[in-house]
């Protein structure tokens, strides 16, 4: 199955050199168990511990130029055509290919936007610079960050397939803390009842384990990236989790809200602050569609909840999910410097992203929802087996 995924990636990165008129990509790495760039997980599955060029031609030619004890492990993953082992310097062999290659445009893995297309260390950078001085494709090194953003976002029927599963393992999850959770207990009681269950259905944790899930209880205790504390669960007080698992390699990421008290009893203020940010998710999932930009779904969201009265959210309202939590690509966020271009990338179909957002109440604190959606040529749906 998973040399299937990796055939449908490399067929992906062929059609995209086309689309994006570059005749070559490289992946330039080393030691890859220490320092793996992140698109080595979609385009190998495995470590490098020599100096490597996985080059990639938009004629459709695959390349390997690994060290000879690498070479026998990279064949067998079937993914590349040509594998080129070397024993003592990768250079004479790298520029024999490039020679054969004739690129005009070599993209390499590096962005000022997005971590996910930012693989390449400025060390590995400048080896590469080295090795090329002297030649014409010194001056033809571009960045790799559109190819590696289409090839991240857009889904494979085999991929959607494993973020759905770790959705529904996901869900289940929280129908079974919804059974466990109650009043008197404390956040770290909850977060290791959590631990407990993705052991029970075999699943990794989607990001840090120290907050994952974050568990917050009552009012005083706002949402971010900080662990469970000794917070007790209490009558009259809301339960925030933000919990994803990844199965098979694959992520899910979604929030939930408890309220401890009669359902007949909920606030009106909590009642009207849940119905905001649900409305709001919702006015978001029907205008995303493929050819609209992040920011524009972002403000969908945003203007949402502020002309309802509410303090605007801080941060984006969704990343995208794959092979990470926060997989890289066009982000669903306003136009602020913190976030550089990421926000003007272009919706595509087989993206799947989050939409997240919180209103703050005046009694009972932050009241965040987060949904997982996969965006379809006419334009989304919920990511629920």
């Amino acid at each position: 199955m998973m040399n299937k995924m990796y055939s449908e990636k490399s067929d992906q990165i062929v059609e995209i050199l086309n689309e994006l008129d570059v005749d070559l990509w490289m992946v330039w790495v080393r030691e890859t168990s220490q320092m793996a760039d992140p698109v080595l997980e979609l385009i190998l599955g495995g470590d490098l511990v020599w100096q490597s060029a996985l080059l990639f031609s938009r004629d459709g030619s695959k390349i390997a130029v690994v060290g000879n004890l690498d070479a026998d492990g990279v064949e067998k993953r079937r993914i590349f055509d040509k594998i080129v082992p070397y024993t003592k310097s990768i250079k004479q062999s790298l520029l024999e290919e490039l020679q054969k290659l004739e690129p005009k445009k070599i993209a390499i893995d590096y962005s000022r936007n997005d971590v996910s297309a930012d693989g390449l260390t400025v060390g590995m950078h400048m080896l590469l610079r080295e090795y090329l001085s002297g030649t014409p494709y010194l001056g033809k090194l571009d960045s790799a960050e559109d190819i590696i953003k289409r090839l991240r976002g857009r889904k494979t029927s085999e991929e959607v397939s494993r973020i759905r599963k770790a959705v529904s393992i996901t869900e289940d999850i929280f129908s079974q803390a919804q059974n466990y959770v109650k009043i008197g207990l404390s956040e770290l009681e909850i977060y290791r009842f959590f631990h407990e269950q993705m052991a029970r259905f075999n699943v990794e944790p989607a990001w840090n384990l120290d907050h994952n899930p974050a568990v917050d209880a009552g009012p005083n205790k706002l949402f971010g990236h900080s662990g469970p504390t000794e917070n007790i669960t209490k009558s009259g007080h809301l339960l925030h989790f933000d919990f994803g698992v990844k199965y098979d390699g694959y992520c899910s990421d979604i929030q939930r809200m408890f309220y401890f008290g009669p359902r007949d009893s909920v606030p009106n203020e909590v009642e009207q602050a849940f119905k905001a940010v649900k409305g709001a998710i919702e006015q978001a999932a029907s205008f995303i569609k493929p050819g609209v930009k992040g920011y524009e779904v972002d403000a969908v969201a945003r203007n949402y909840v502020m002309d309802l009265g509410y303090d605007e959210y801080q941060h984006a309202l969704g990343h995208q999910v794959g092979r990470f939590a926060h997989d890289g690509g066009t982000l669903l966020g306003p136009l602020w410097e913190r976030y550089g271009n990421s926000p003007k990338g272009i919706v595509e179909a087989g993206n799947v992203f989050t939409l997240e957002l919180y209103v703050t109440t005046k009694e009972f604190g932050q009241v965040s929802l987060e949904e997982d959606i996969l965006v379809t040529s006419e334009g989304c749906e919920f990511c629920i087996s």
